[in-house]
């Protein structure tokens, strides 16, 4: 169950987020979650849109030069609560998987949090977290919300 994700490598330089977010908008993509990671010369923005959204926002970064891929991450539920994300973090342990980054999902759930994970072996992952208990946020999920 992966979720898909729209990665933009971005200069690093004063501007160009809001150029971004700003190109994204004027097009009507609605930005559900977004992560940046930076280096000394670029960063990557690391976003969710939904589904019907993914091709456009695609369409829009590359026609303003921008590079942009999509890549498929997982979406995992997890408690509202101090340590939380730790159990989650315990399971990812017990299978035998890395994380190779996370983010928070910025819209509200309720009494439940959504994290945005890449990891190790994502498939096989998938799997074995399901295996666990943990509950995965699908695609169709994520669109609805």
């Amino acid at each position: 169950m992966l979720i898909k994700q729209v990665s933009v490598f971005l200069e690093n330089r004063p501007g160009t987020l809001r150029e971004l977010t700003h190109l994204l908008g004027a097009s009507g993509i609605d930005l559900m979650a977004l992560s940046i990671a930076d280096t000394q010369n670029y960063g990557i923005v690391r976003m969710i849109v939904s589904d019907d959204q993914v091709d456009g926002a695609l369409r829009a970064l590359r026609g303003s030069g921008f590079t942009a891929r999509v890549n498929n991450v997982i979406c995992a539920e997890v408690e509202d609560r101090p340590l939380g994300l730790n159990a989650l973090l315990e399971t990812i342990e017990s299978i035998g998987v890395s994380v190779e980054y996370l983010y928070s999902f910025l819209r509200a759930t309720g009494e439940r949090a959504l994290i945005i994970l890449r990891l190790s072996e994502q498939d096989e992952a998938v799997k074995k977290l399901a295996e666990k208990g943990v509950k995965l946020v699908s695609q169709q999920e994520i669109d609805r919300l």
